[in-house]
């Protein structure tokens, strides 16, 4: 597995990169050839974070992770990826048809935990107006009503937008992009 590394506030040192590549290729044995990696080390305060995303034919496996001592979250951030692996795997080998030529299914353990169902299912559905206002006023009325998301009509583009806030405080803003 190729694994691209890069570095917010912080100097990426080869011990870091060693190790960062070390424990994000324990995953080699779920991946076929050709997957790649990208981990982004980042420094906030007494944060430490890293961030690792790897493309799966059109889909994203996505972990983050953060502590107050970097290879923590590294290790951290390793175990999330498996565990999603483990769990999403009935998921994924449904939707196989053509998708996820590069992960290995036979080698990702079965997800065993007695406690949770495997299935999410949806148990409640909302509908409401979506009124244009540009994000902004997306994120006042997100305040408001005290949710950490917010979709809603985006005045400036015509579209169906979503503000949310995220871990360190700020907004983000998700726009769709279509193929």
């Amino acid at each position: 597995m190729k694994v691209i590394i890069s570095g917010k506030n912080i100097e990426v040192t080869e011990a870091l990169k060693g190790t960062v590549e070390s424990k994000i290729s324990k995953l080699d044995k779920y991946f076929n050839e050709g997957a790649e990696a990208q981990a982004t080390l980042t420094v906030e305060k007494n944060r430490q974070m890293i961030e690792v995303t790897i493309p799966i034919n059109g889909s994203i496996l996505r972990a983050e992770e953060v502590t107050h001592d970097m290879y923590t979250s590294i290790d951290k951030v390793v175990d999330k990826l498996i565990r999603q692996l483990r769990k999403h795997k009935t998921k994924m080998e449904k939707n196989r048809v053509s998708n996820y030529e590069t992960i290995r299914f036979e080698n990702i353990p079965v997800f065993e935990d007695d406690d949770k169902d495997i299935e999410a299912k949806i148990v409640k559905t909302k509908r409401f107006a979506l009124k244009p206002m540009v994000s902004e006023e997306a994120v006042l009325q997100m305040e408001l009503i005290g949710h950490n998301f917010f979709v809603f009509a985006n005045a400036d583009t015509d579209e169906v937008n979503v503000v949310y806030k995220r871990k360190d405080g700020n907004y983000g803003l998700i726009e769709p992009e279509f193929d």
